[in-house]
């Protein structure tokens, strides 16, 4: 991770900004160049969520020929746990993960679990970043953090981002998005030590009870739409045939691209076992037809890509898995998004998603319901 992101916040400390550094000091065994003088102390904590100095001793322990200062970057684009690019004086990047700032229910942002996924997965068929190092110490930054390798390339958060592809590369990477999806669900999560990641089996309770904890953790107004359908939900809940690694947030949006290729698929914070046609069903909402909704803006909107019914076909082709209820899966989708995208709205509403993000509040309270909505009409 992390590929390039529009739209990106710099929060940054060059030394040609700043005037001649002095020589090193020595934190946990690490040489830091700092600047001179209280300039560094007005600078560097500034960057929000990082404490400079105590990271910087914390990476250079960590990579060979690290070269200081470092210059730190919040991504935008994510709306959970902070993303940060790293750059050393060599021009070597890496990224830093660390939980939203404050306001985070207890159990919604383990960073050692997202780092313990991403590293089982490194060697896979699962195209993932290097990961560096996992920090739990909160000593050194007030929360566990941990570190990967930067993965140059695009990343598709919307039309106009697809738009730059060739017909021939959304063609394939359609293909190829689909395929490396079927291949997380054919690996066996004991033989990447992941086993222990959650329980195999009632996926569809489980997801259902942790979101609507959070709905009801998180509510700020009354949605009609939300309480129709967690109820057909419930209801209408259907058996689980097997188990797999879930990613529970795969879309284009989390994937680094490069020539109709996956790169390296991203965001694995809502990563669990349970079942897989939950992604099969979240993956198929996001991939929108050219026209389909009113001023949709969604990656495949620009056209070019393959069909939702040739990707369930290529899906069942290569997993053996039955998509008779693929649509239930796609209503839960929404409905659990609309879940997510409140706790979302309630983070930026209280501020804890940081500083300097242009967040239209409205427009994601709105989205609650039109996810909601969107539940309710795929159970009629």
């Amino acid at each position: 991770m992390s590929g390039a992101r529009p739209q990106a916040k710099r929060q940054a400390y060059l030394p040609n900004e700043m005037g001649f550094f002095h020589d090193t000091f020595s934190m946990h065994g690490a040489m830091i160049a700092l600047p001179r003088g209280d300039i560094w102390r007005g600078e560097l904590e500034r960057i929000e969520g990082i404490d400079v100095v105590a990271v910087t001793a914390w990476l250079a322990d960590r990579v060979e020929h690290l070269s200081t200062p470092l210059e730190f970057e919040l991504l935008a684009g994510g709306h959970s746990n902070l993303t940060y690019r790293v750059t050393d004086q060599r021009g070597a990047a890496y990224v830093l993960r660390r939980p939203p700032l404050g306001h985070v229910l207890q159990s919604a942002h383990d960073m050692g679990r997202e780092h313990k996924i991403v590293s089982a997965l490194q060697g896979s068929t699962v195209p993932v970043a290097t990961t560096v190092g996992l920090c739990s110490d909160v000593s050194v930054n007030d929360a566990p953090f941990y570190v990967m390798n930067y993965v140059a390339g695009p990343v598709l958060h919307d039309h106009d981002a697809a738009t730059a592809l060739s017909t021939a590369d959304r063609e394939s990477l359609s293909l190829h998005v689909i395929d490396v999806l079927a291949a997380l669900h054919t690996i066996n999560p004991d033989e990447v030590a992941l086993g222990d990641l959650g329980r195999k089996e009632a996926y569809l309770q489980r997801q259902r009870k942790r979101w609507v904890t959070q709905w009801e953790a998180t509510k700020t107004h009354e949605v009609p739409a939300m309480d129709e359908s967690t109820r057909l939900l419930a209801e209408r809940m259907p058996e689980q045939v097997g188990s797999a690694i879930v990613h529970g947030d795969y879309r284009l949006g989390n994937m680094i691209t490069n020539n109709g290729r996956v790169s390296a698929v991203l965001d694995w914070e809502l990563c669990t076992l349970g079942d897989p046609l939950a992604d099969v069903g979240y993956l198929l909402n996001s991939w929108v037809s050219p026209g389909e909704r009113e001023e949709d803006l969604t990656p495949t909107s620009a056209g070019g890509f393959c069909s939702r019914d040739t990707l369930a076909e290529r899906y069942a082709a290569a997993t053996g898995r039955d998509l008779e209820q693929i649509n239930y899966y796609r209503a839960f989708s929404h409905w659990r998004l609309a879940a997510i995208n409140q706790g979302v709205y309630k983070r930026y509403l209280v501020g804890a998603m940081g500083e300097g993000h242009d967040v239209d509040l409205d427009a994601q309270k709105q989205g609650v319901t039109t996810l909601s909505e969107a539940a309710l009409e795929l159970l009629a």
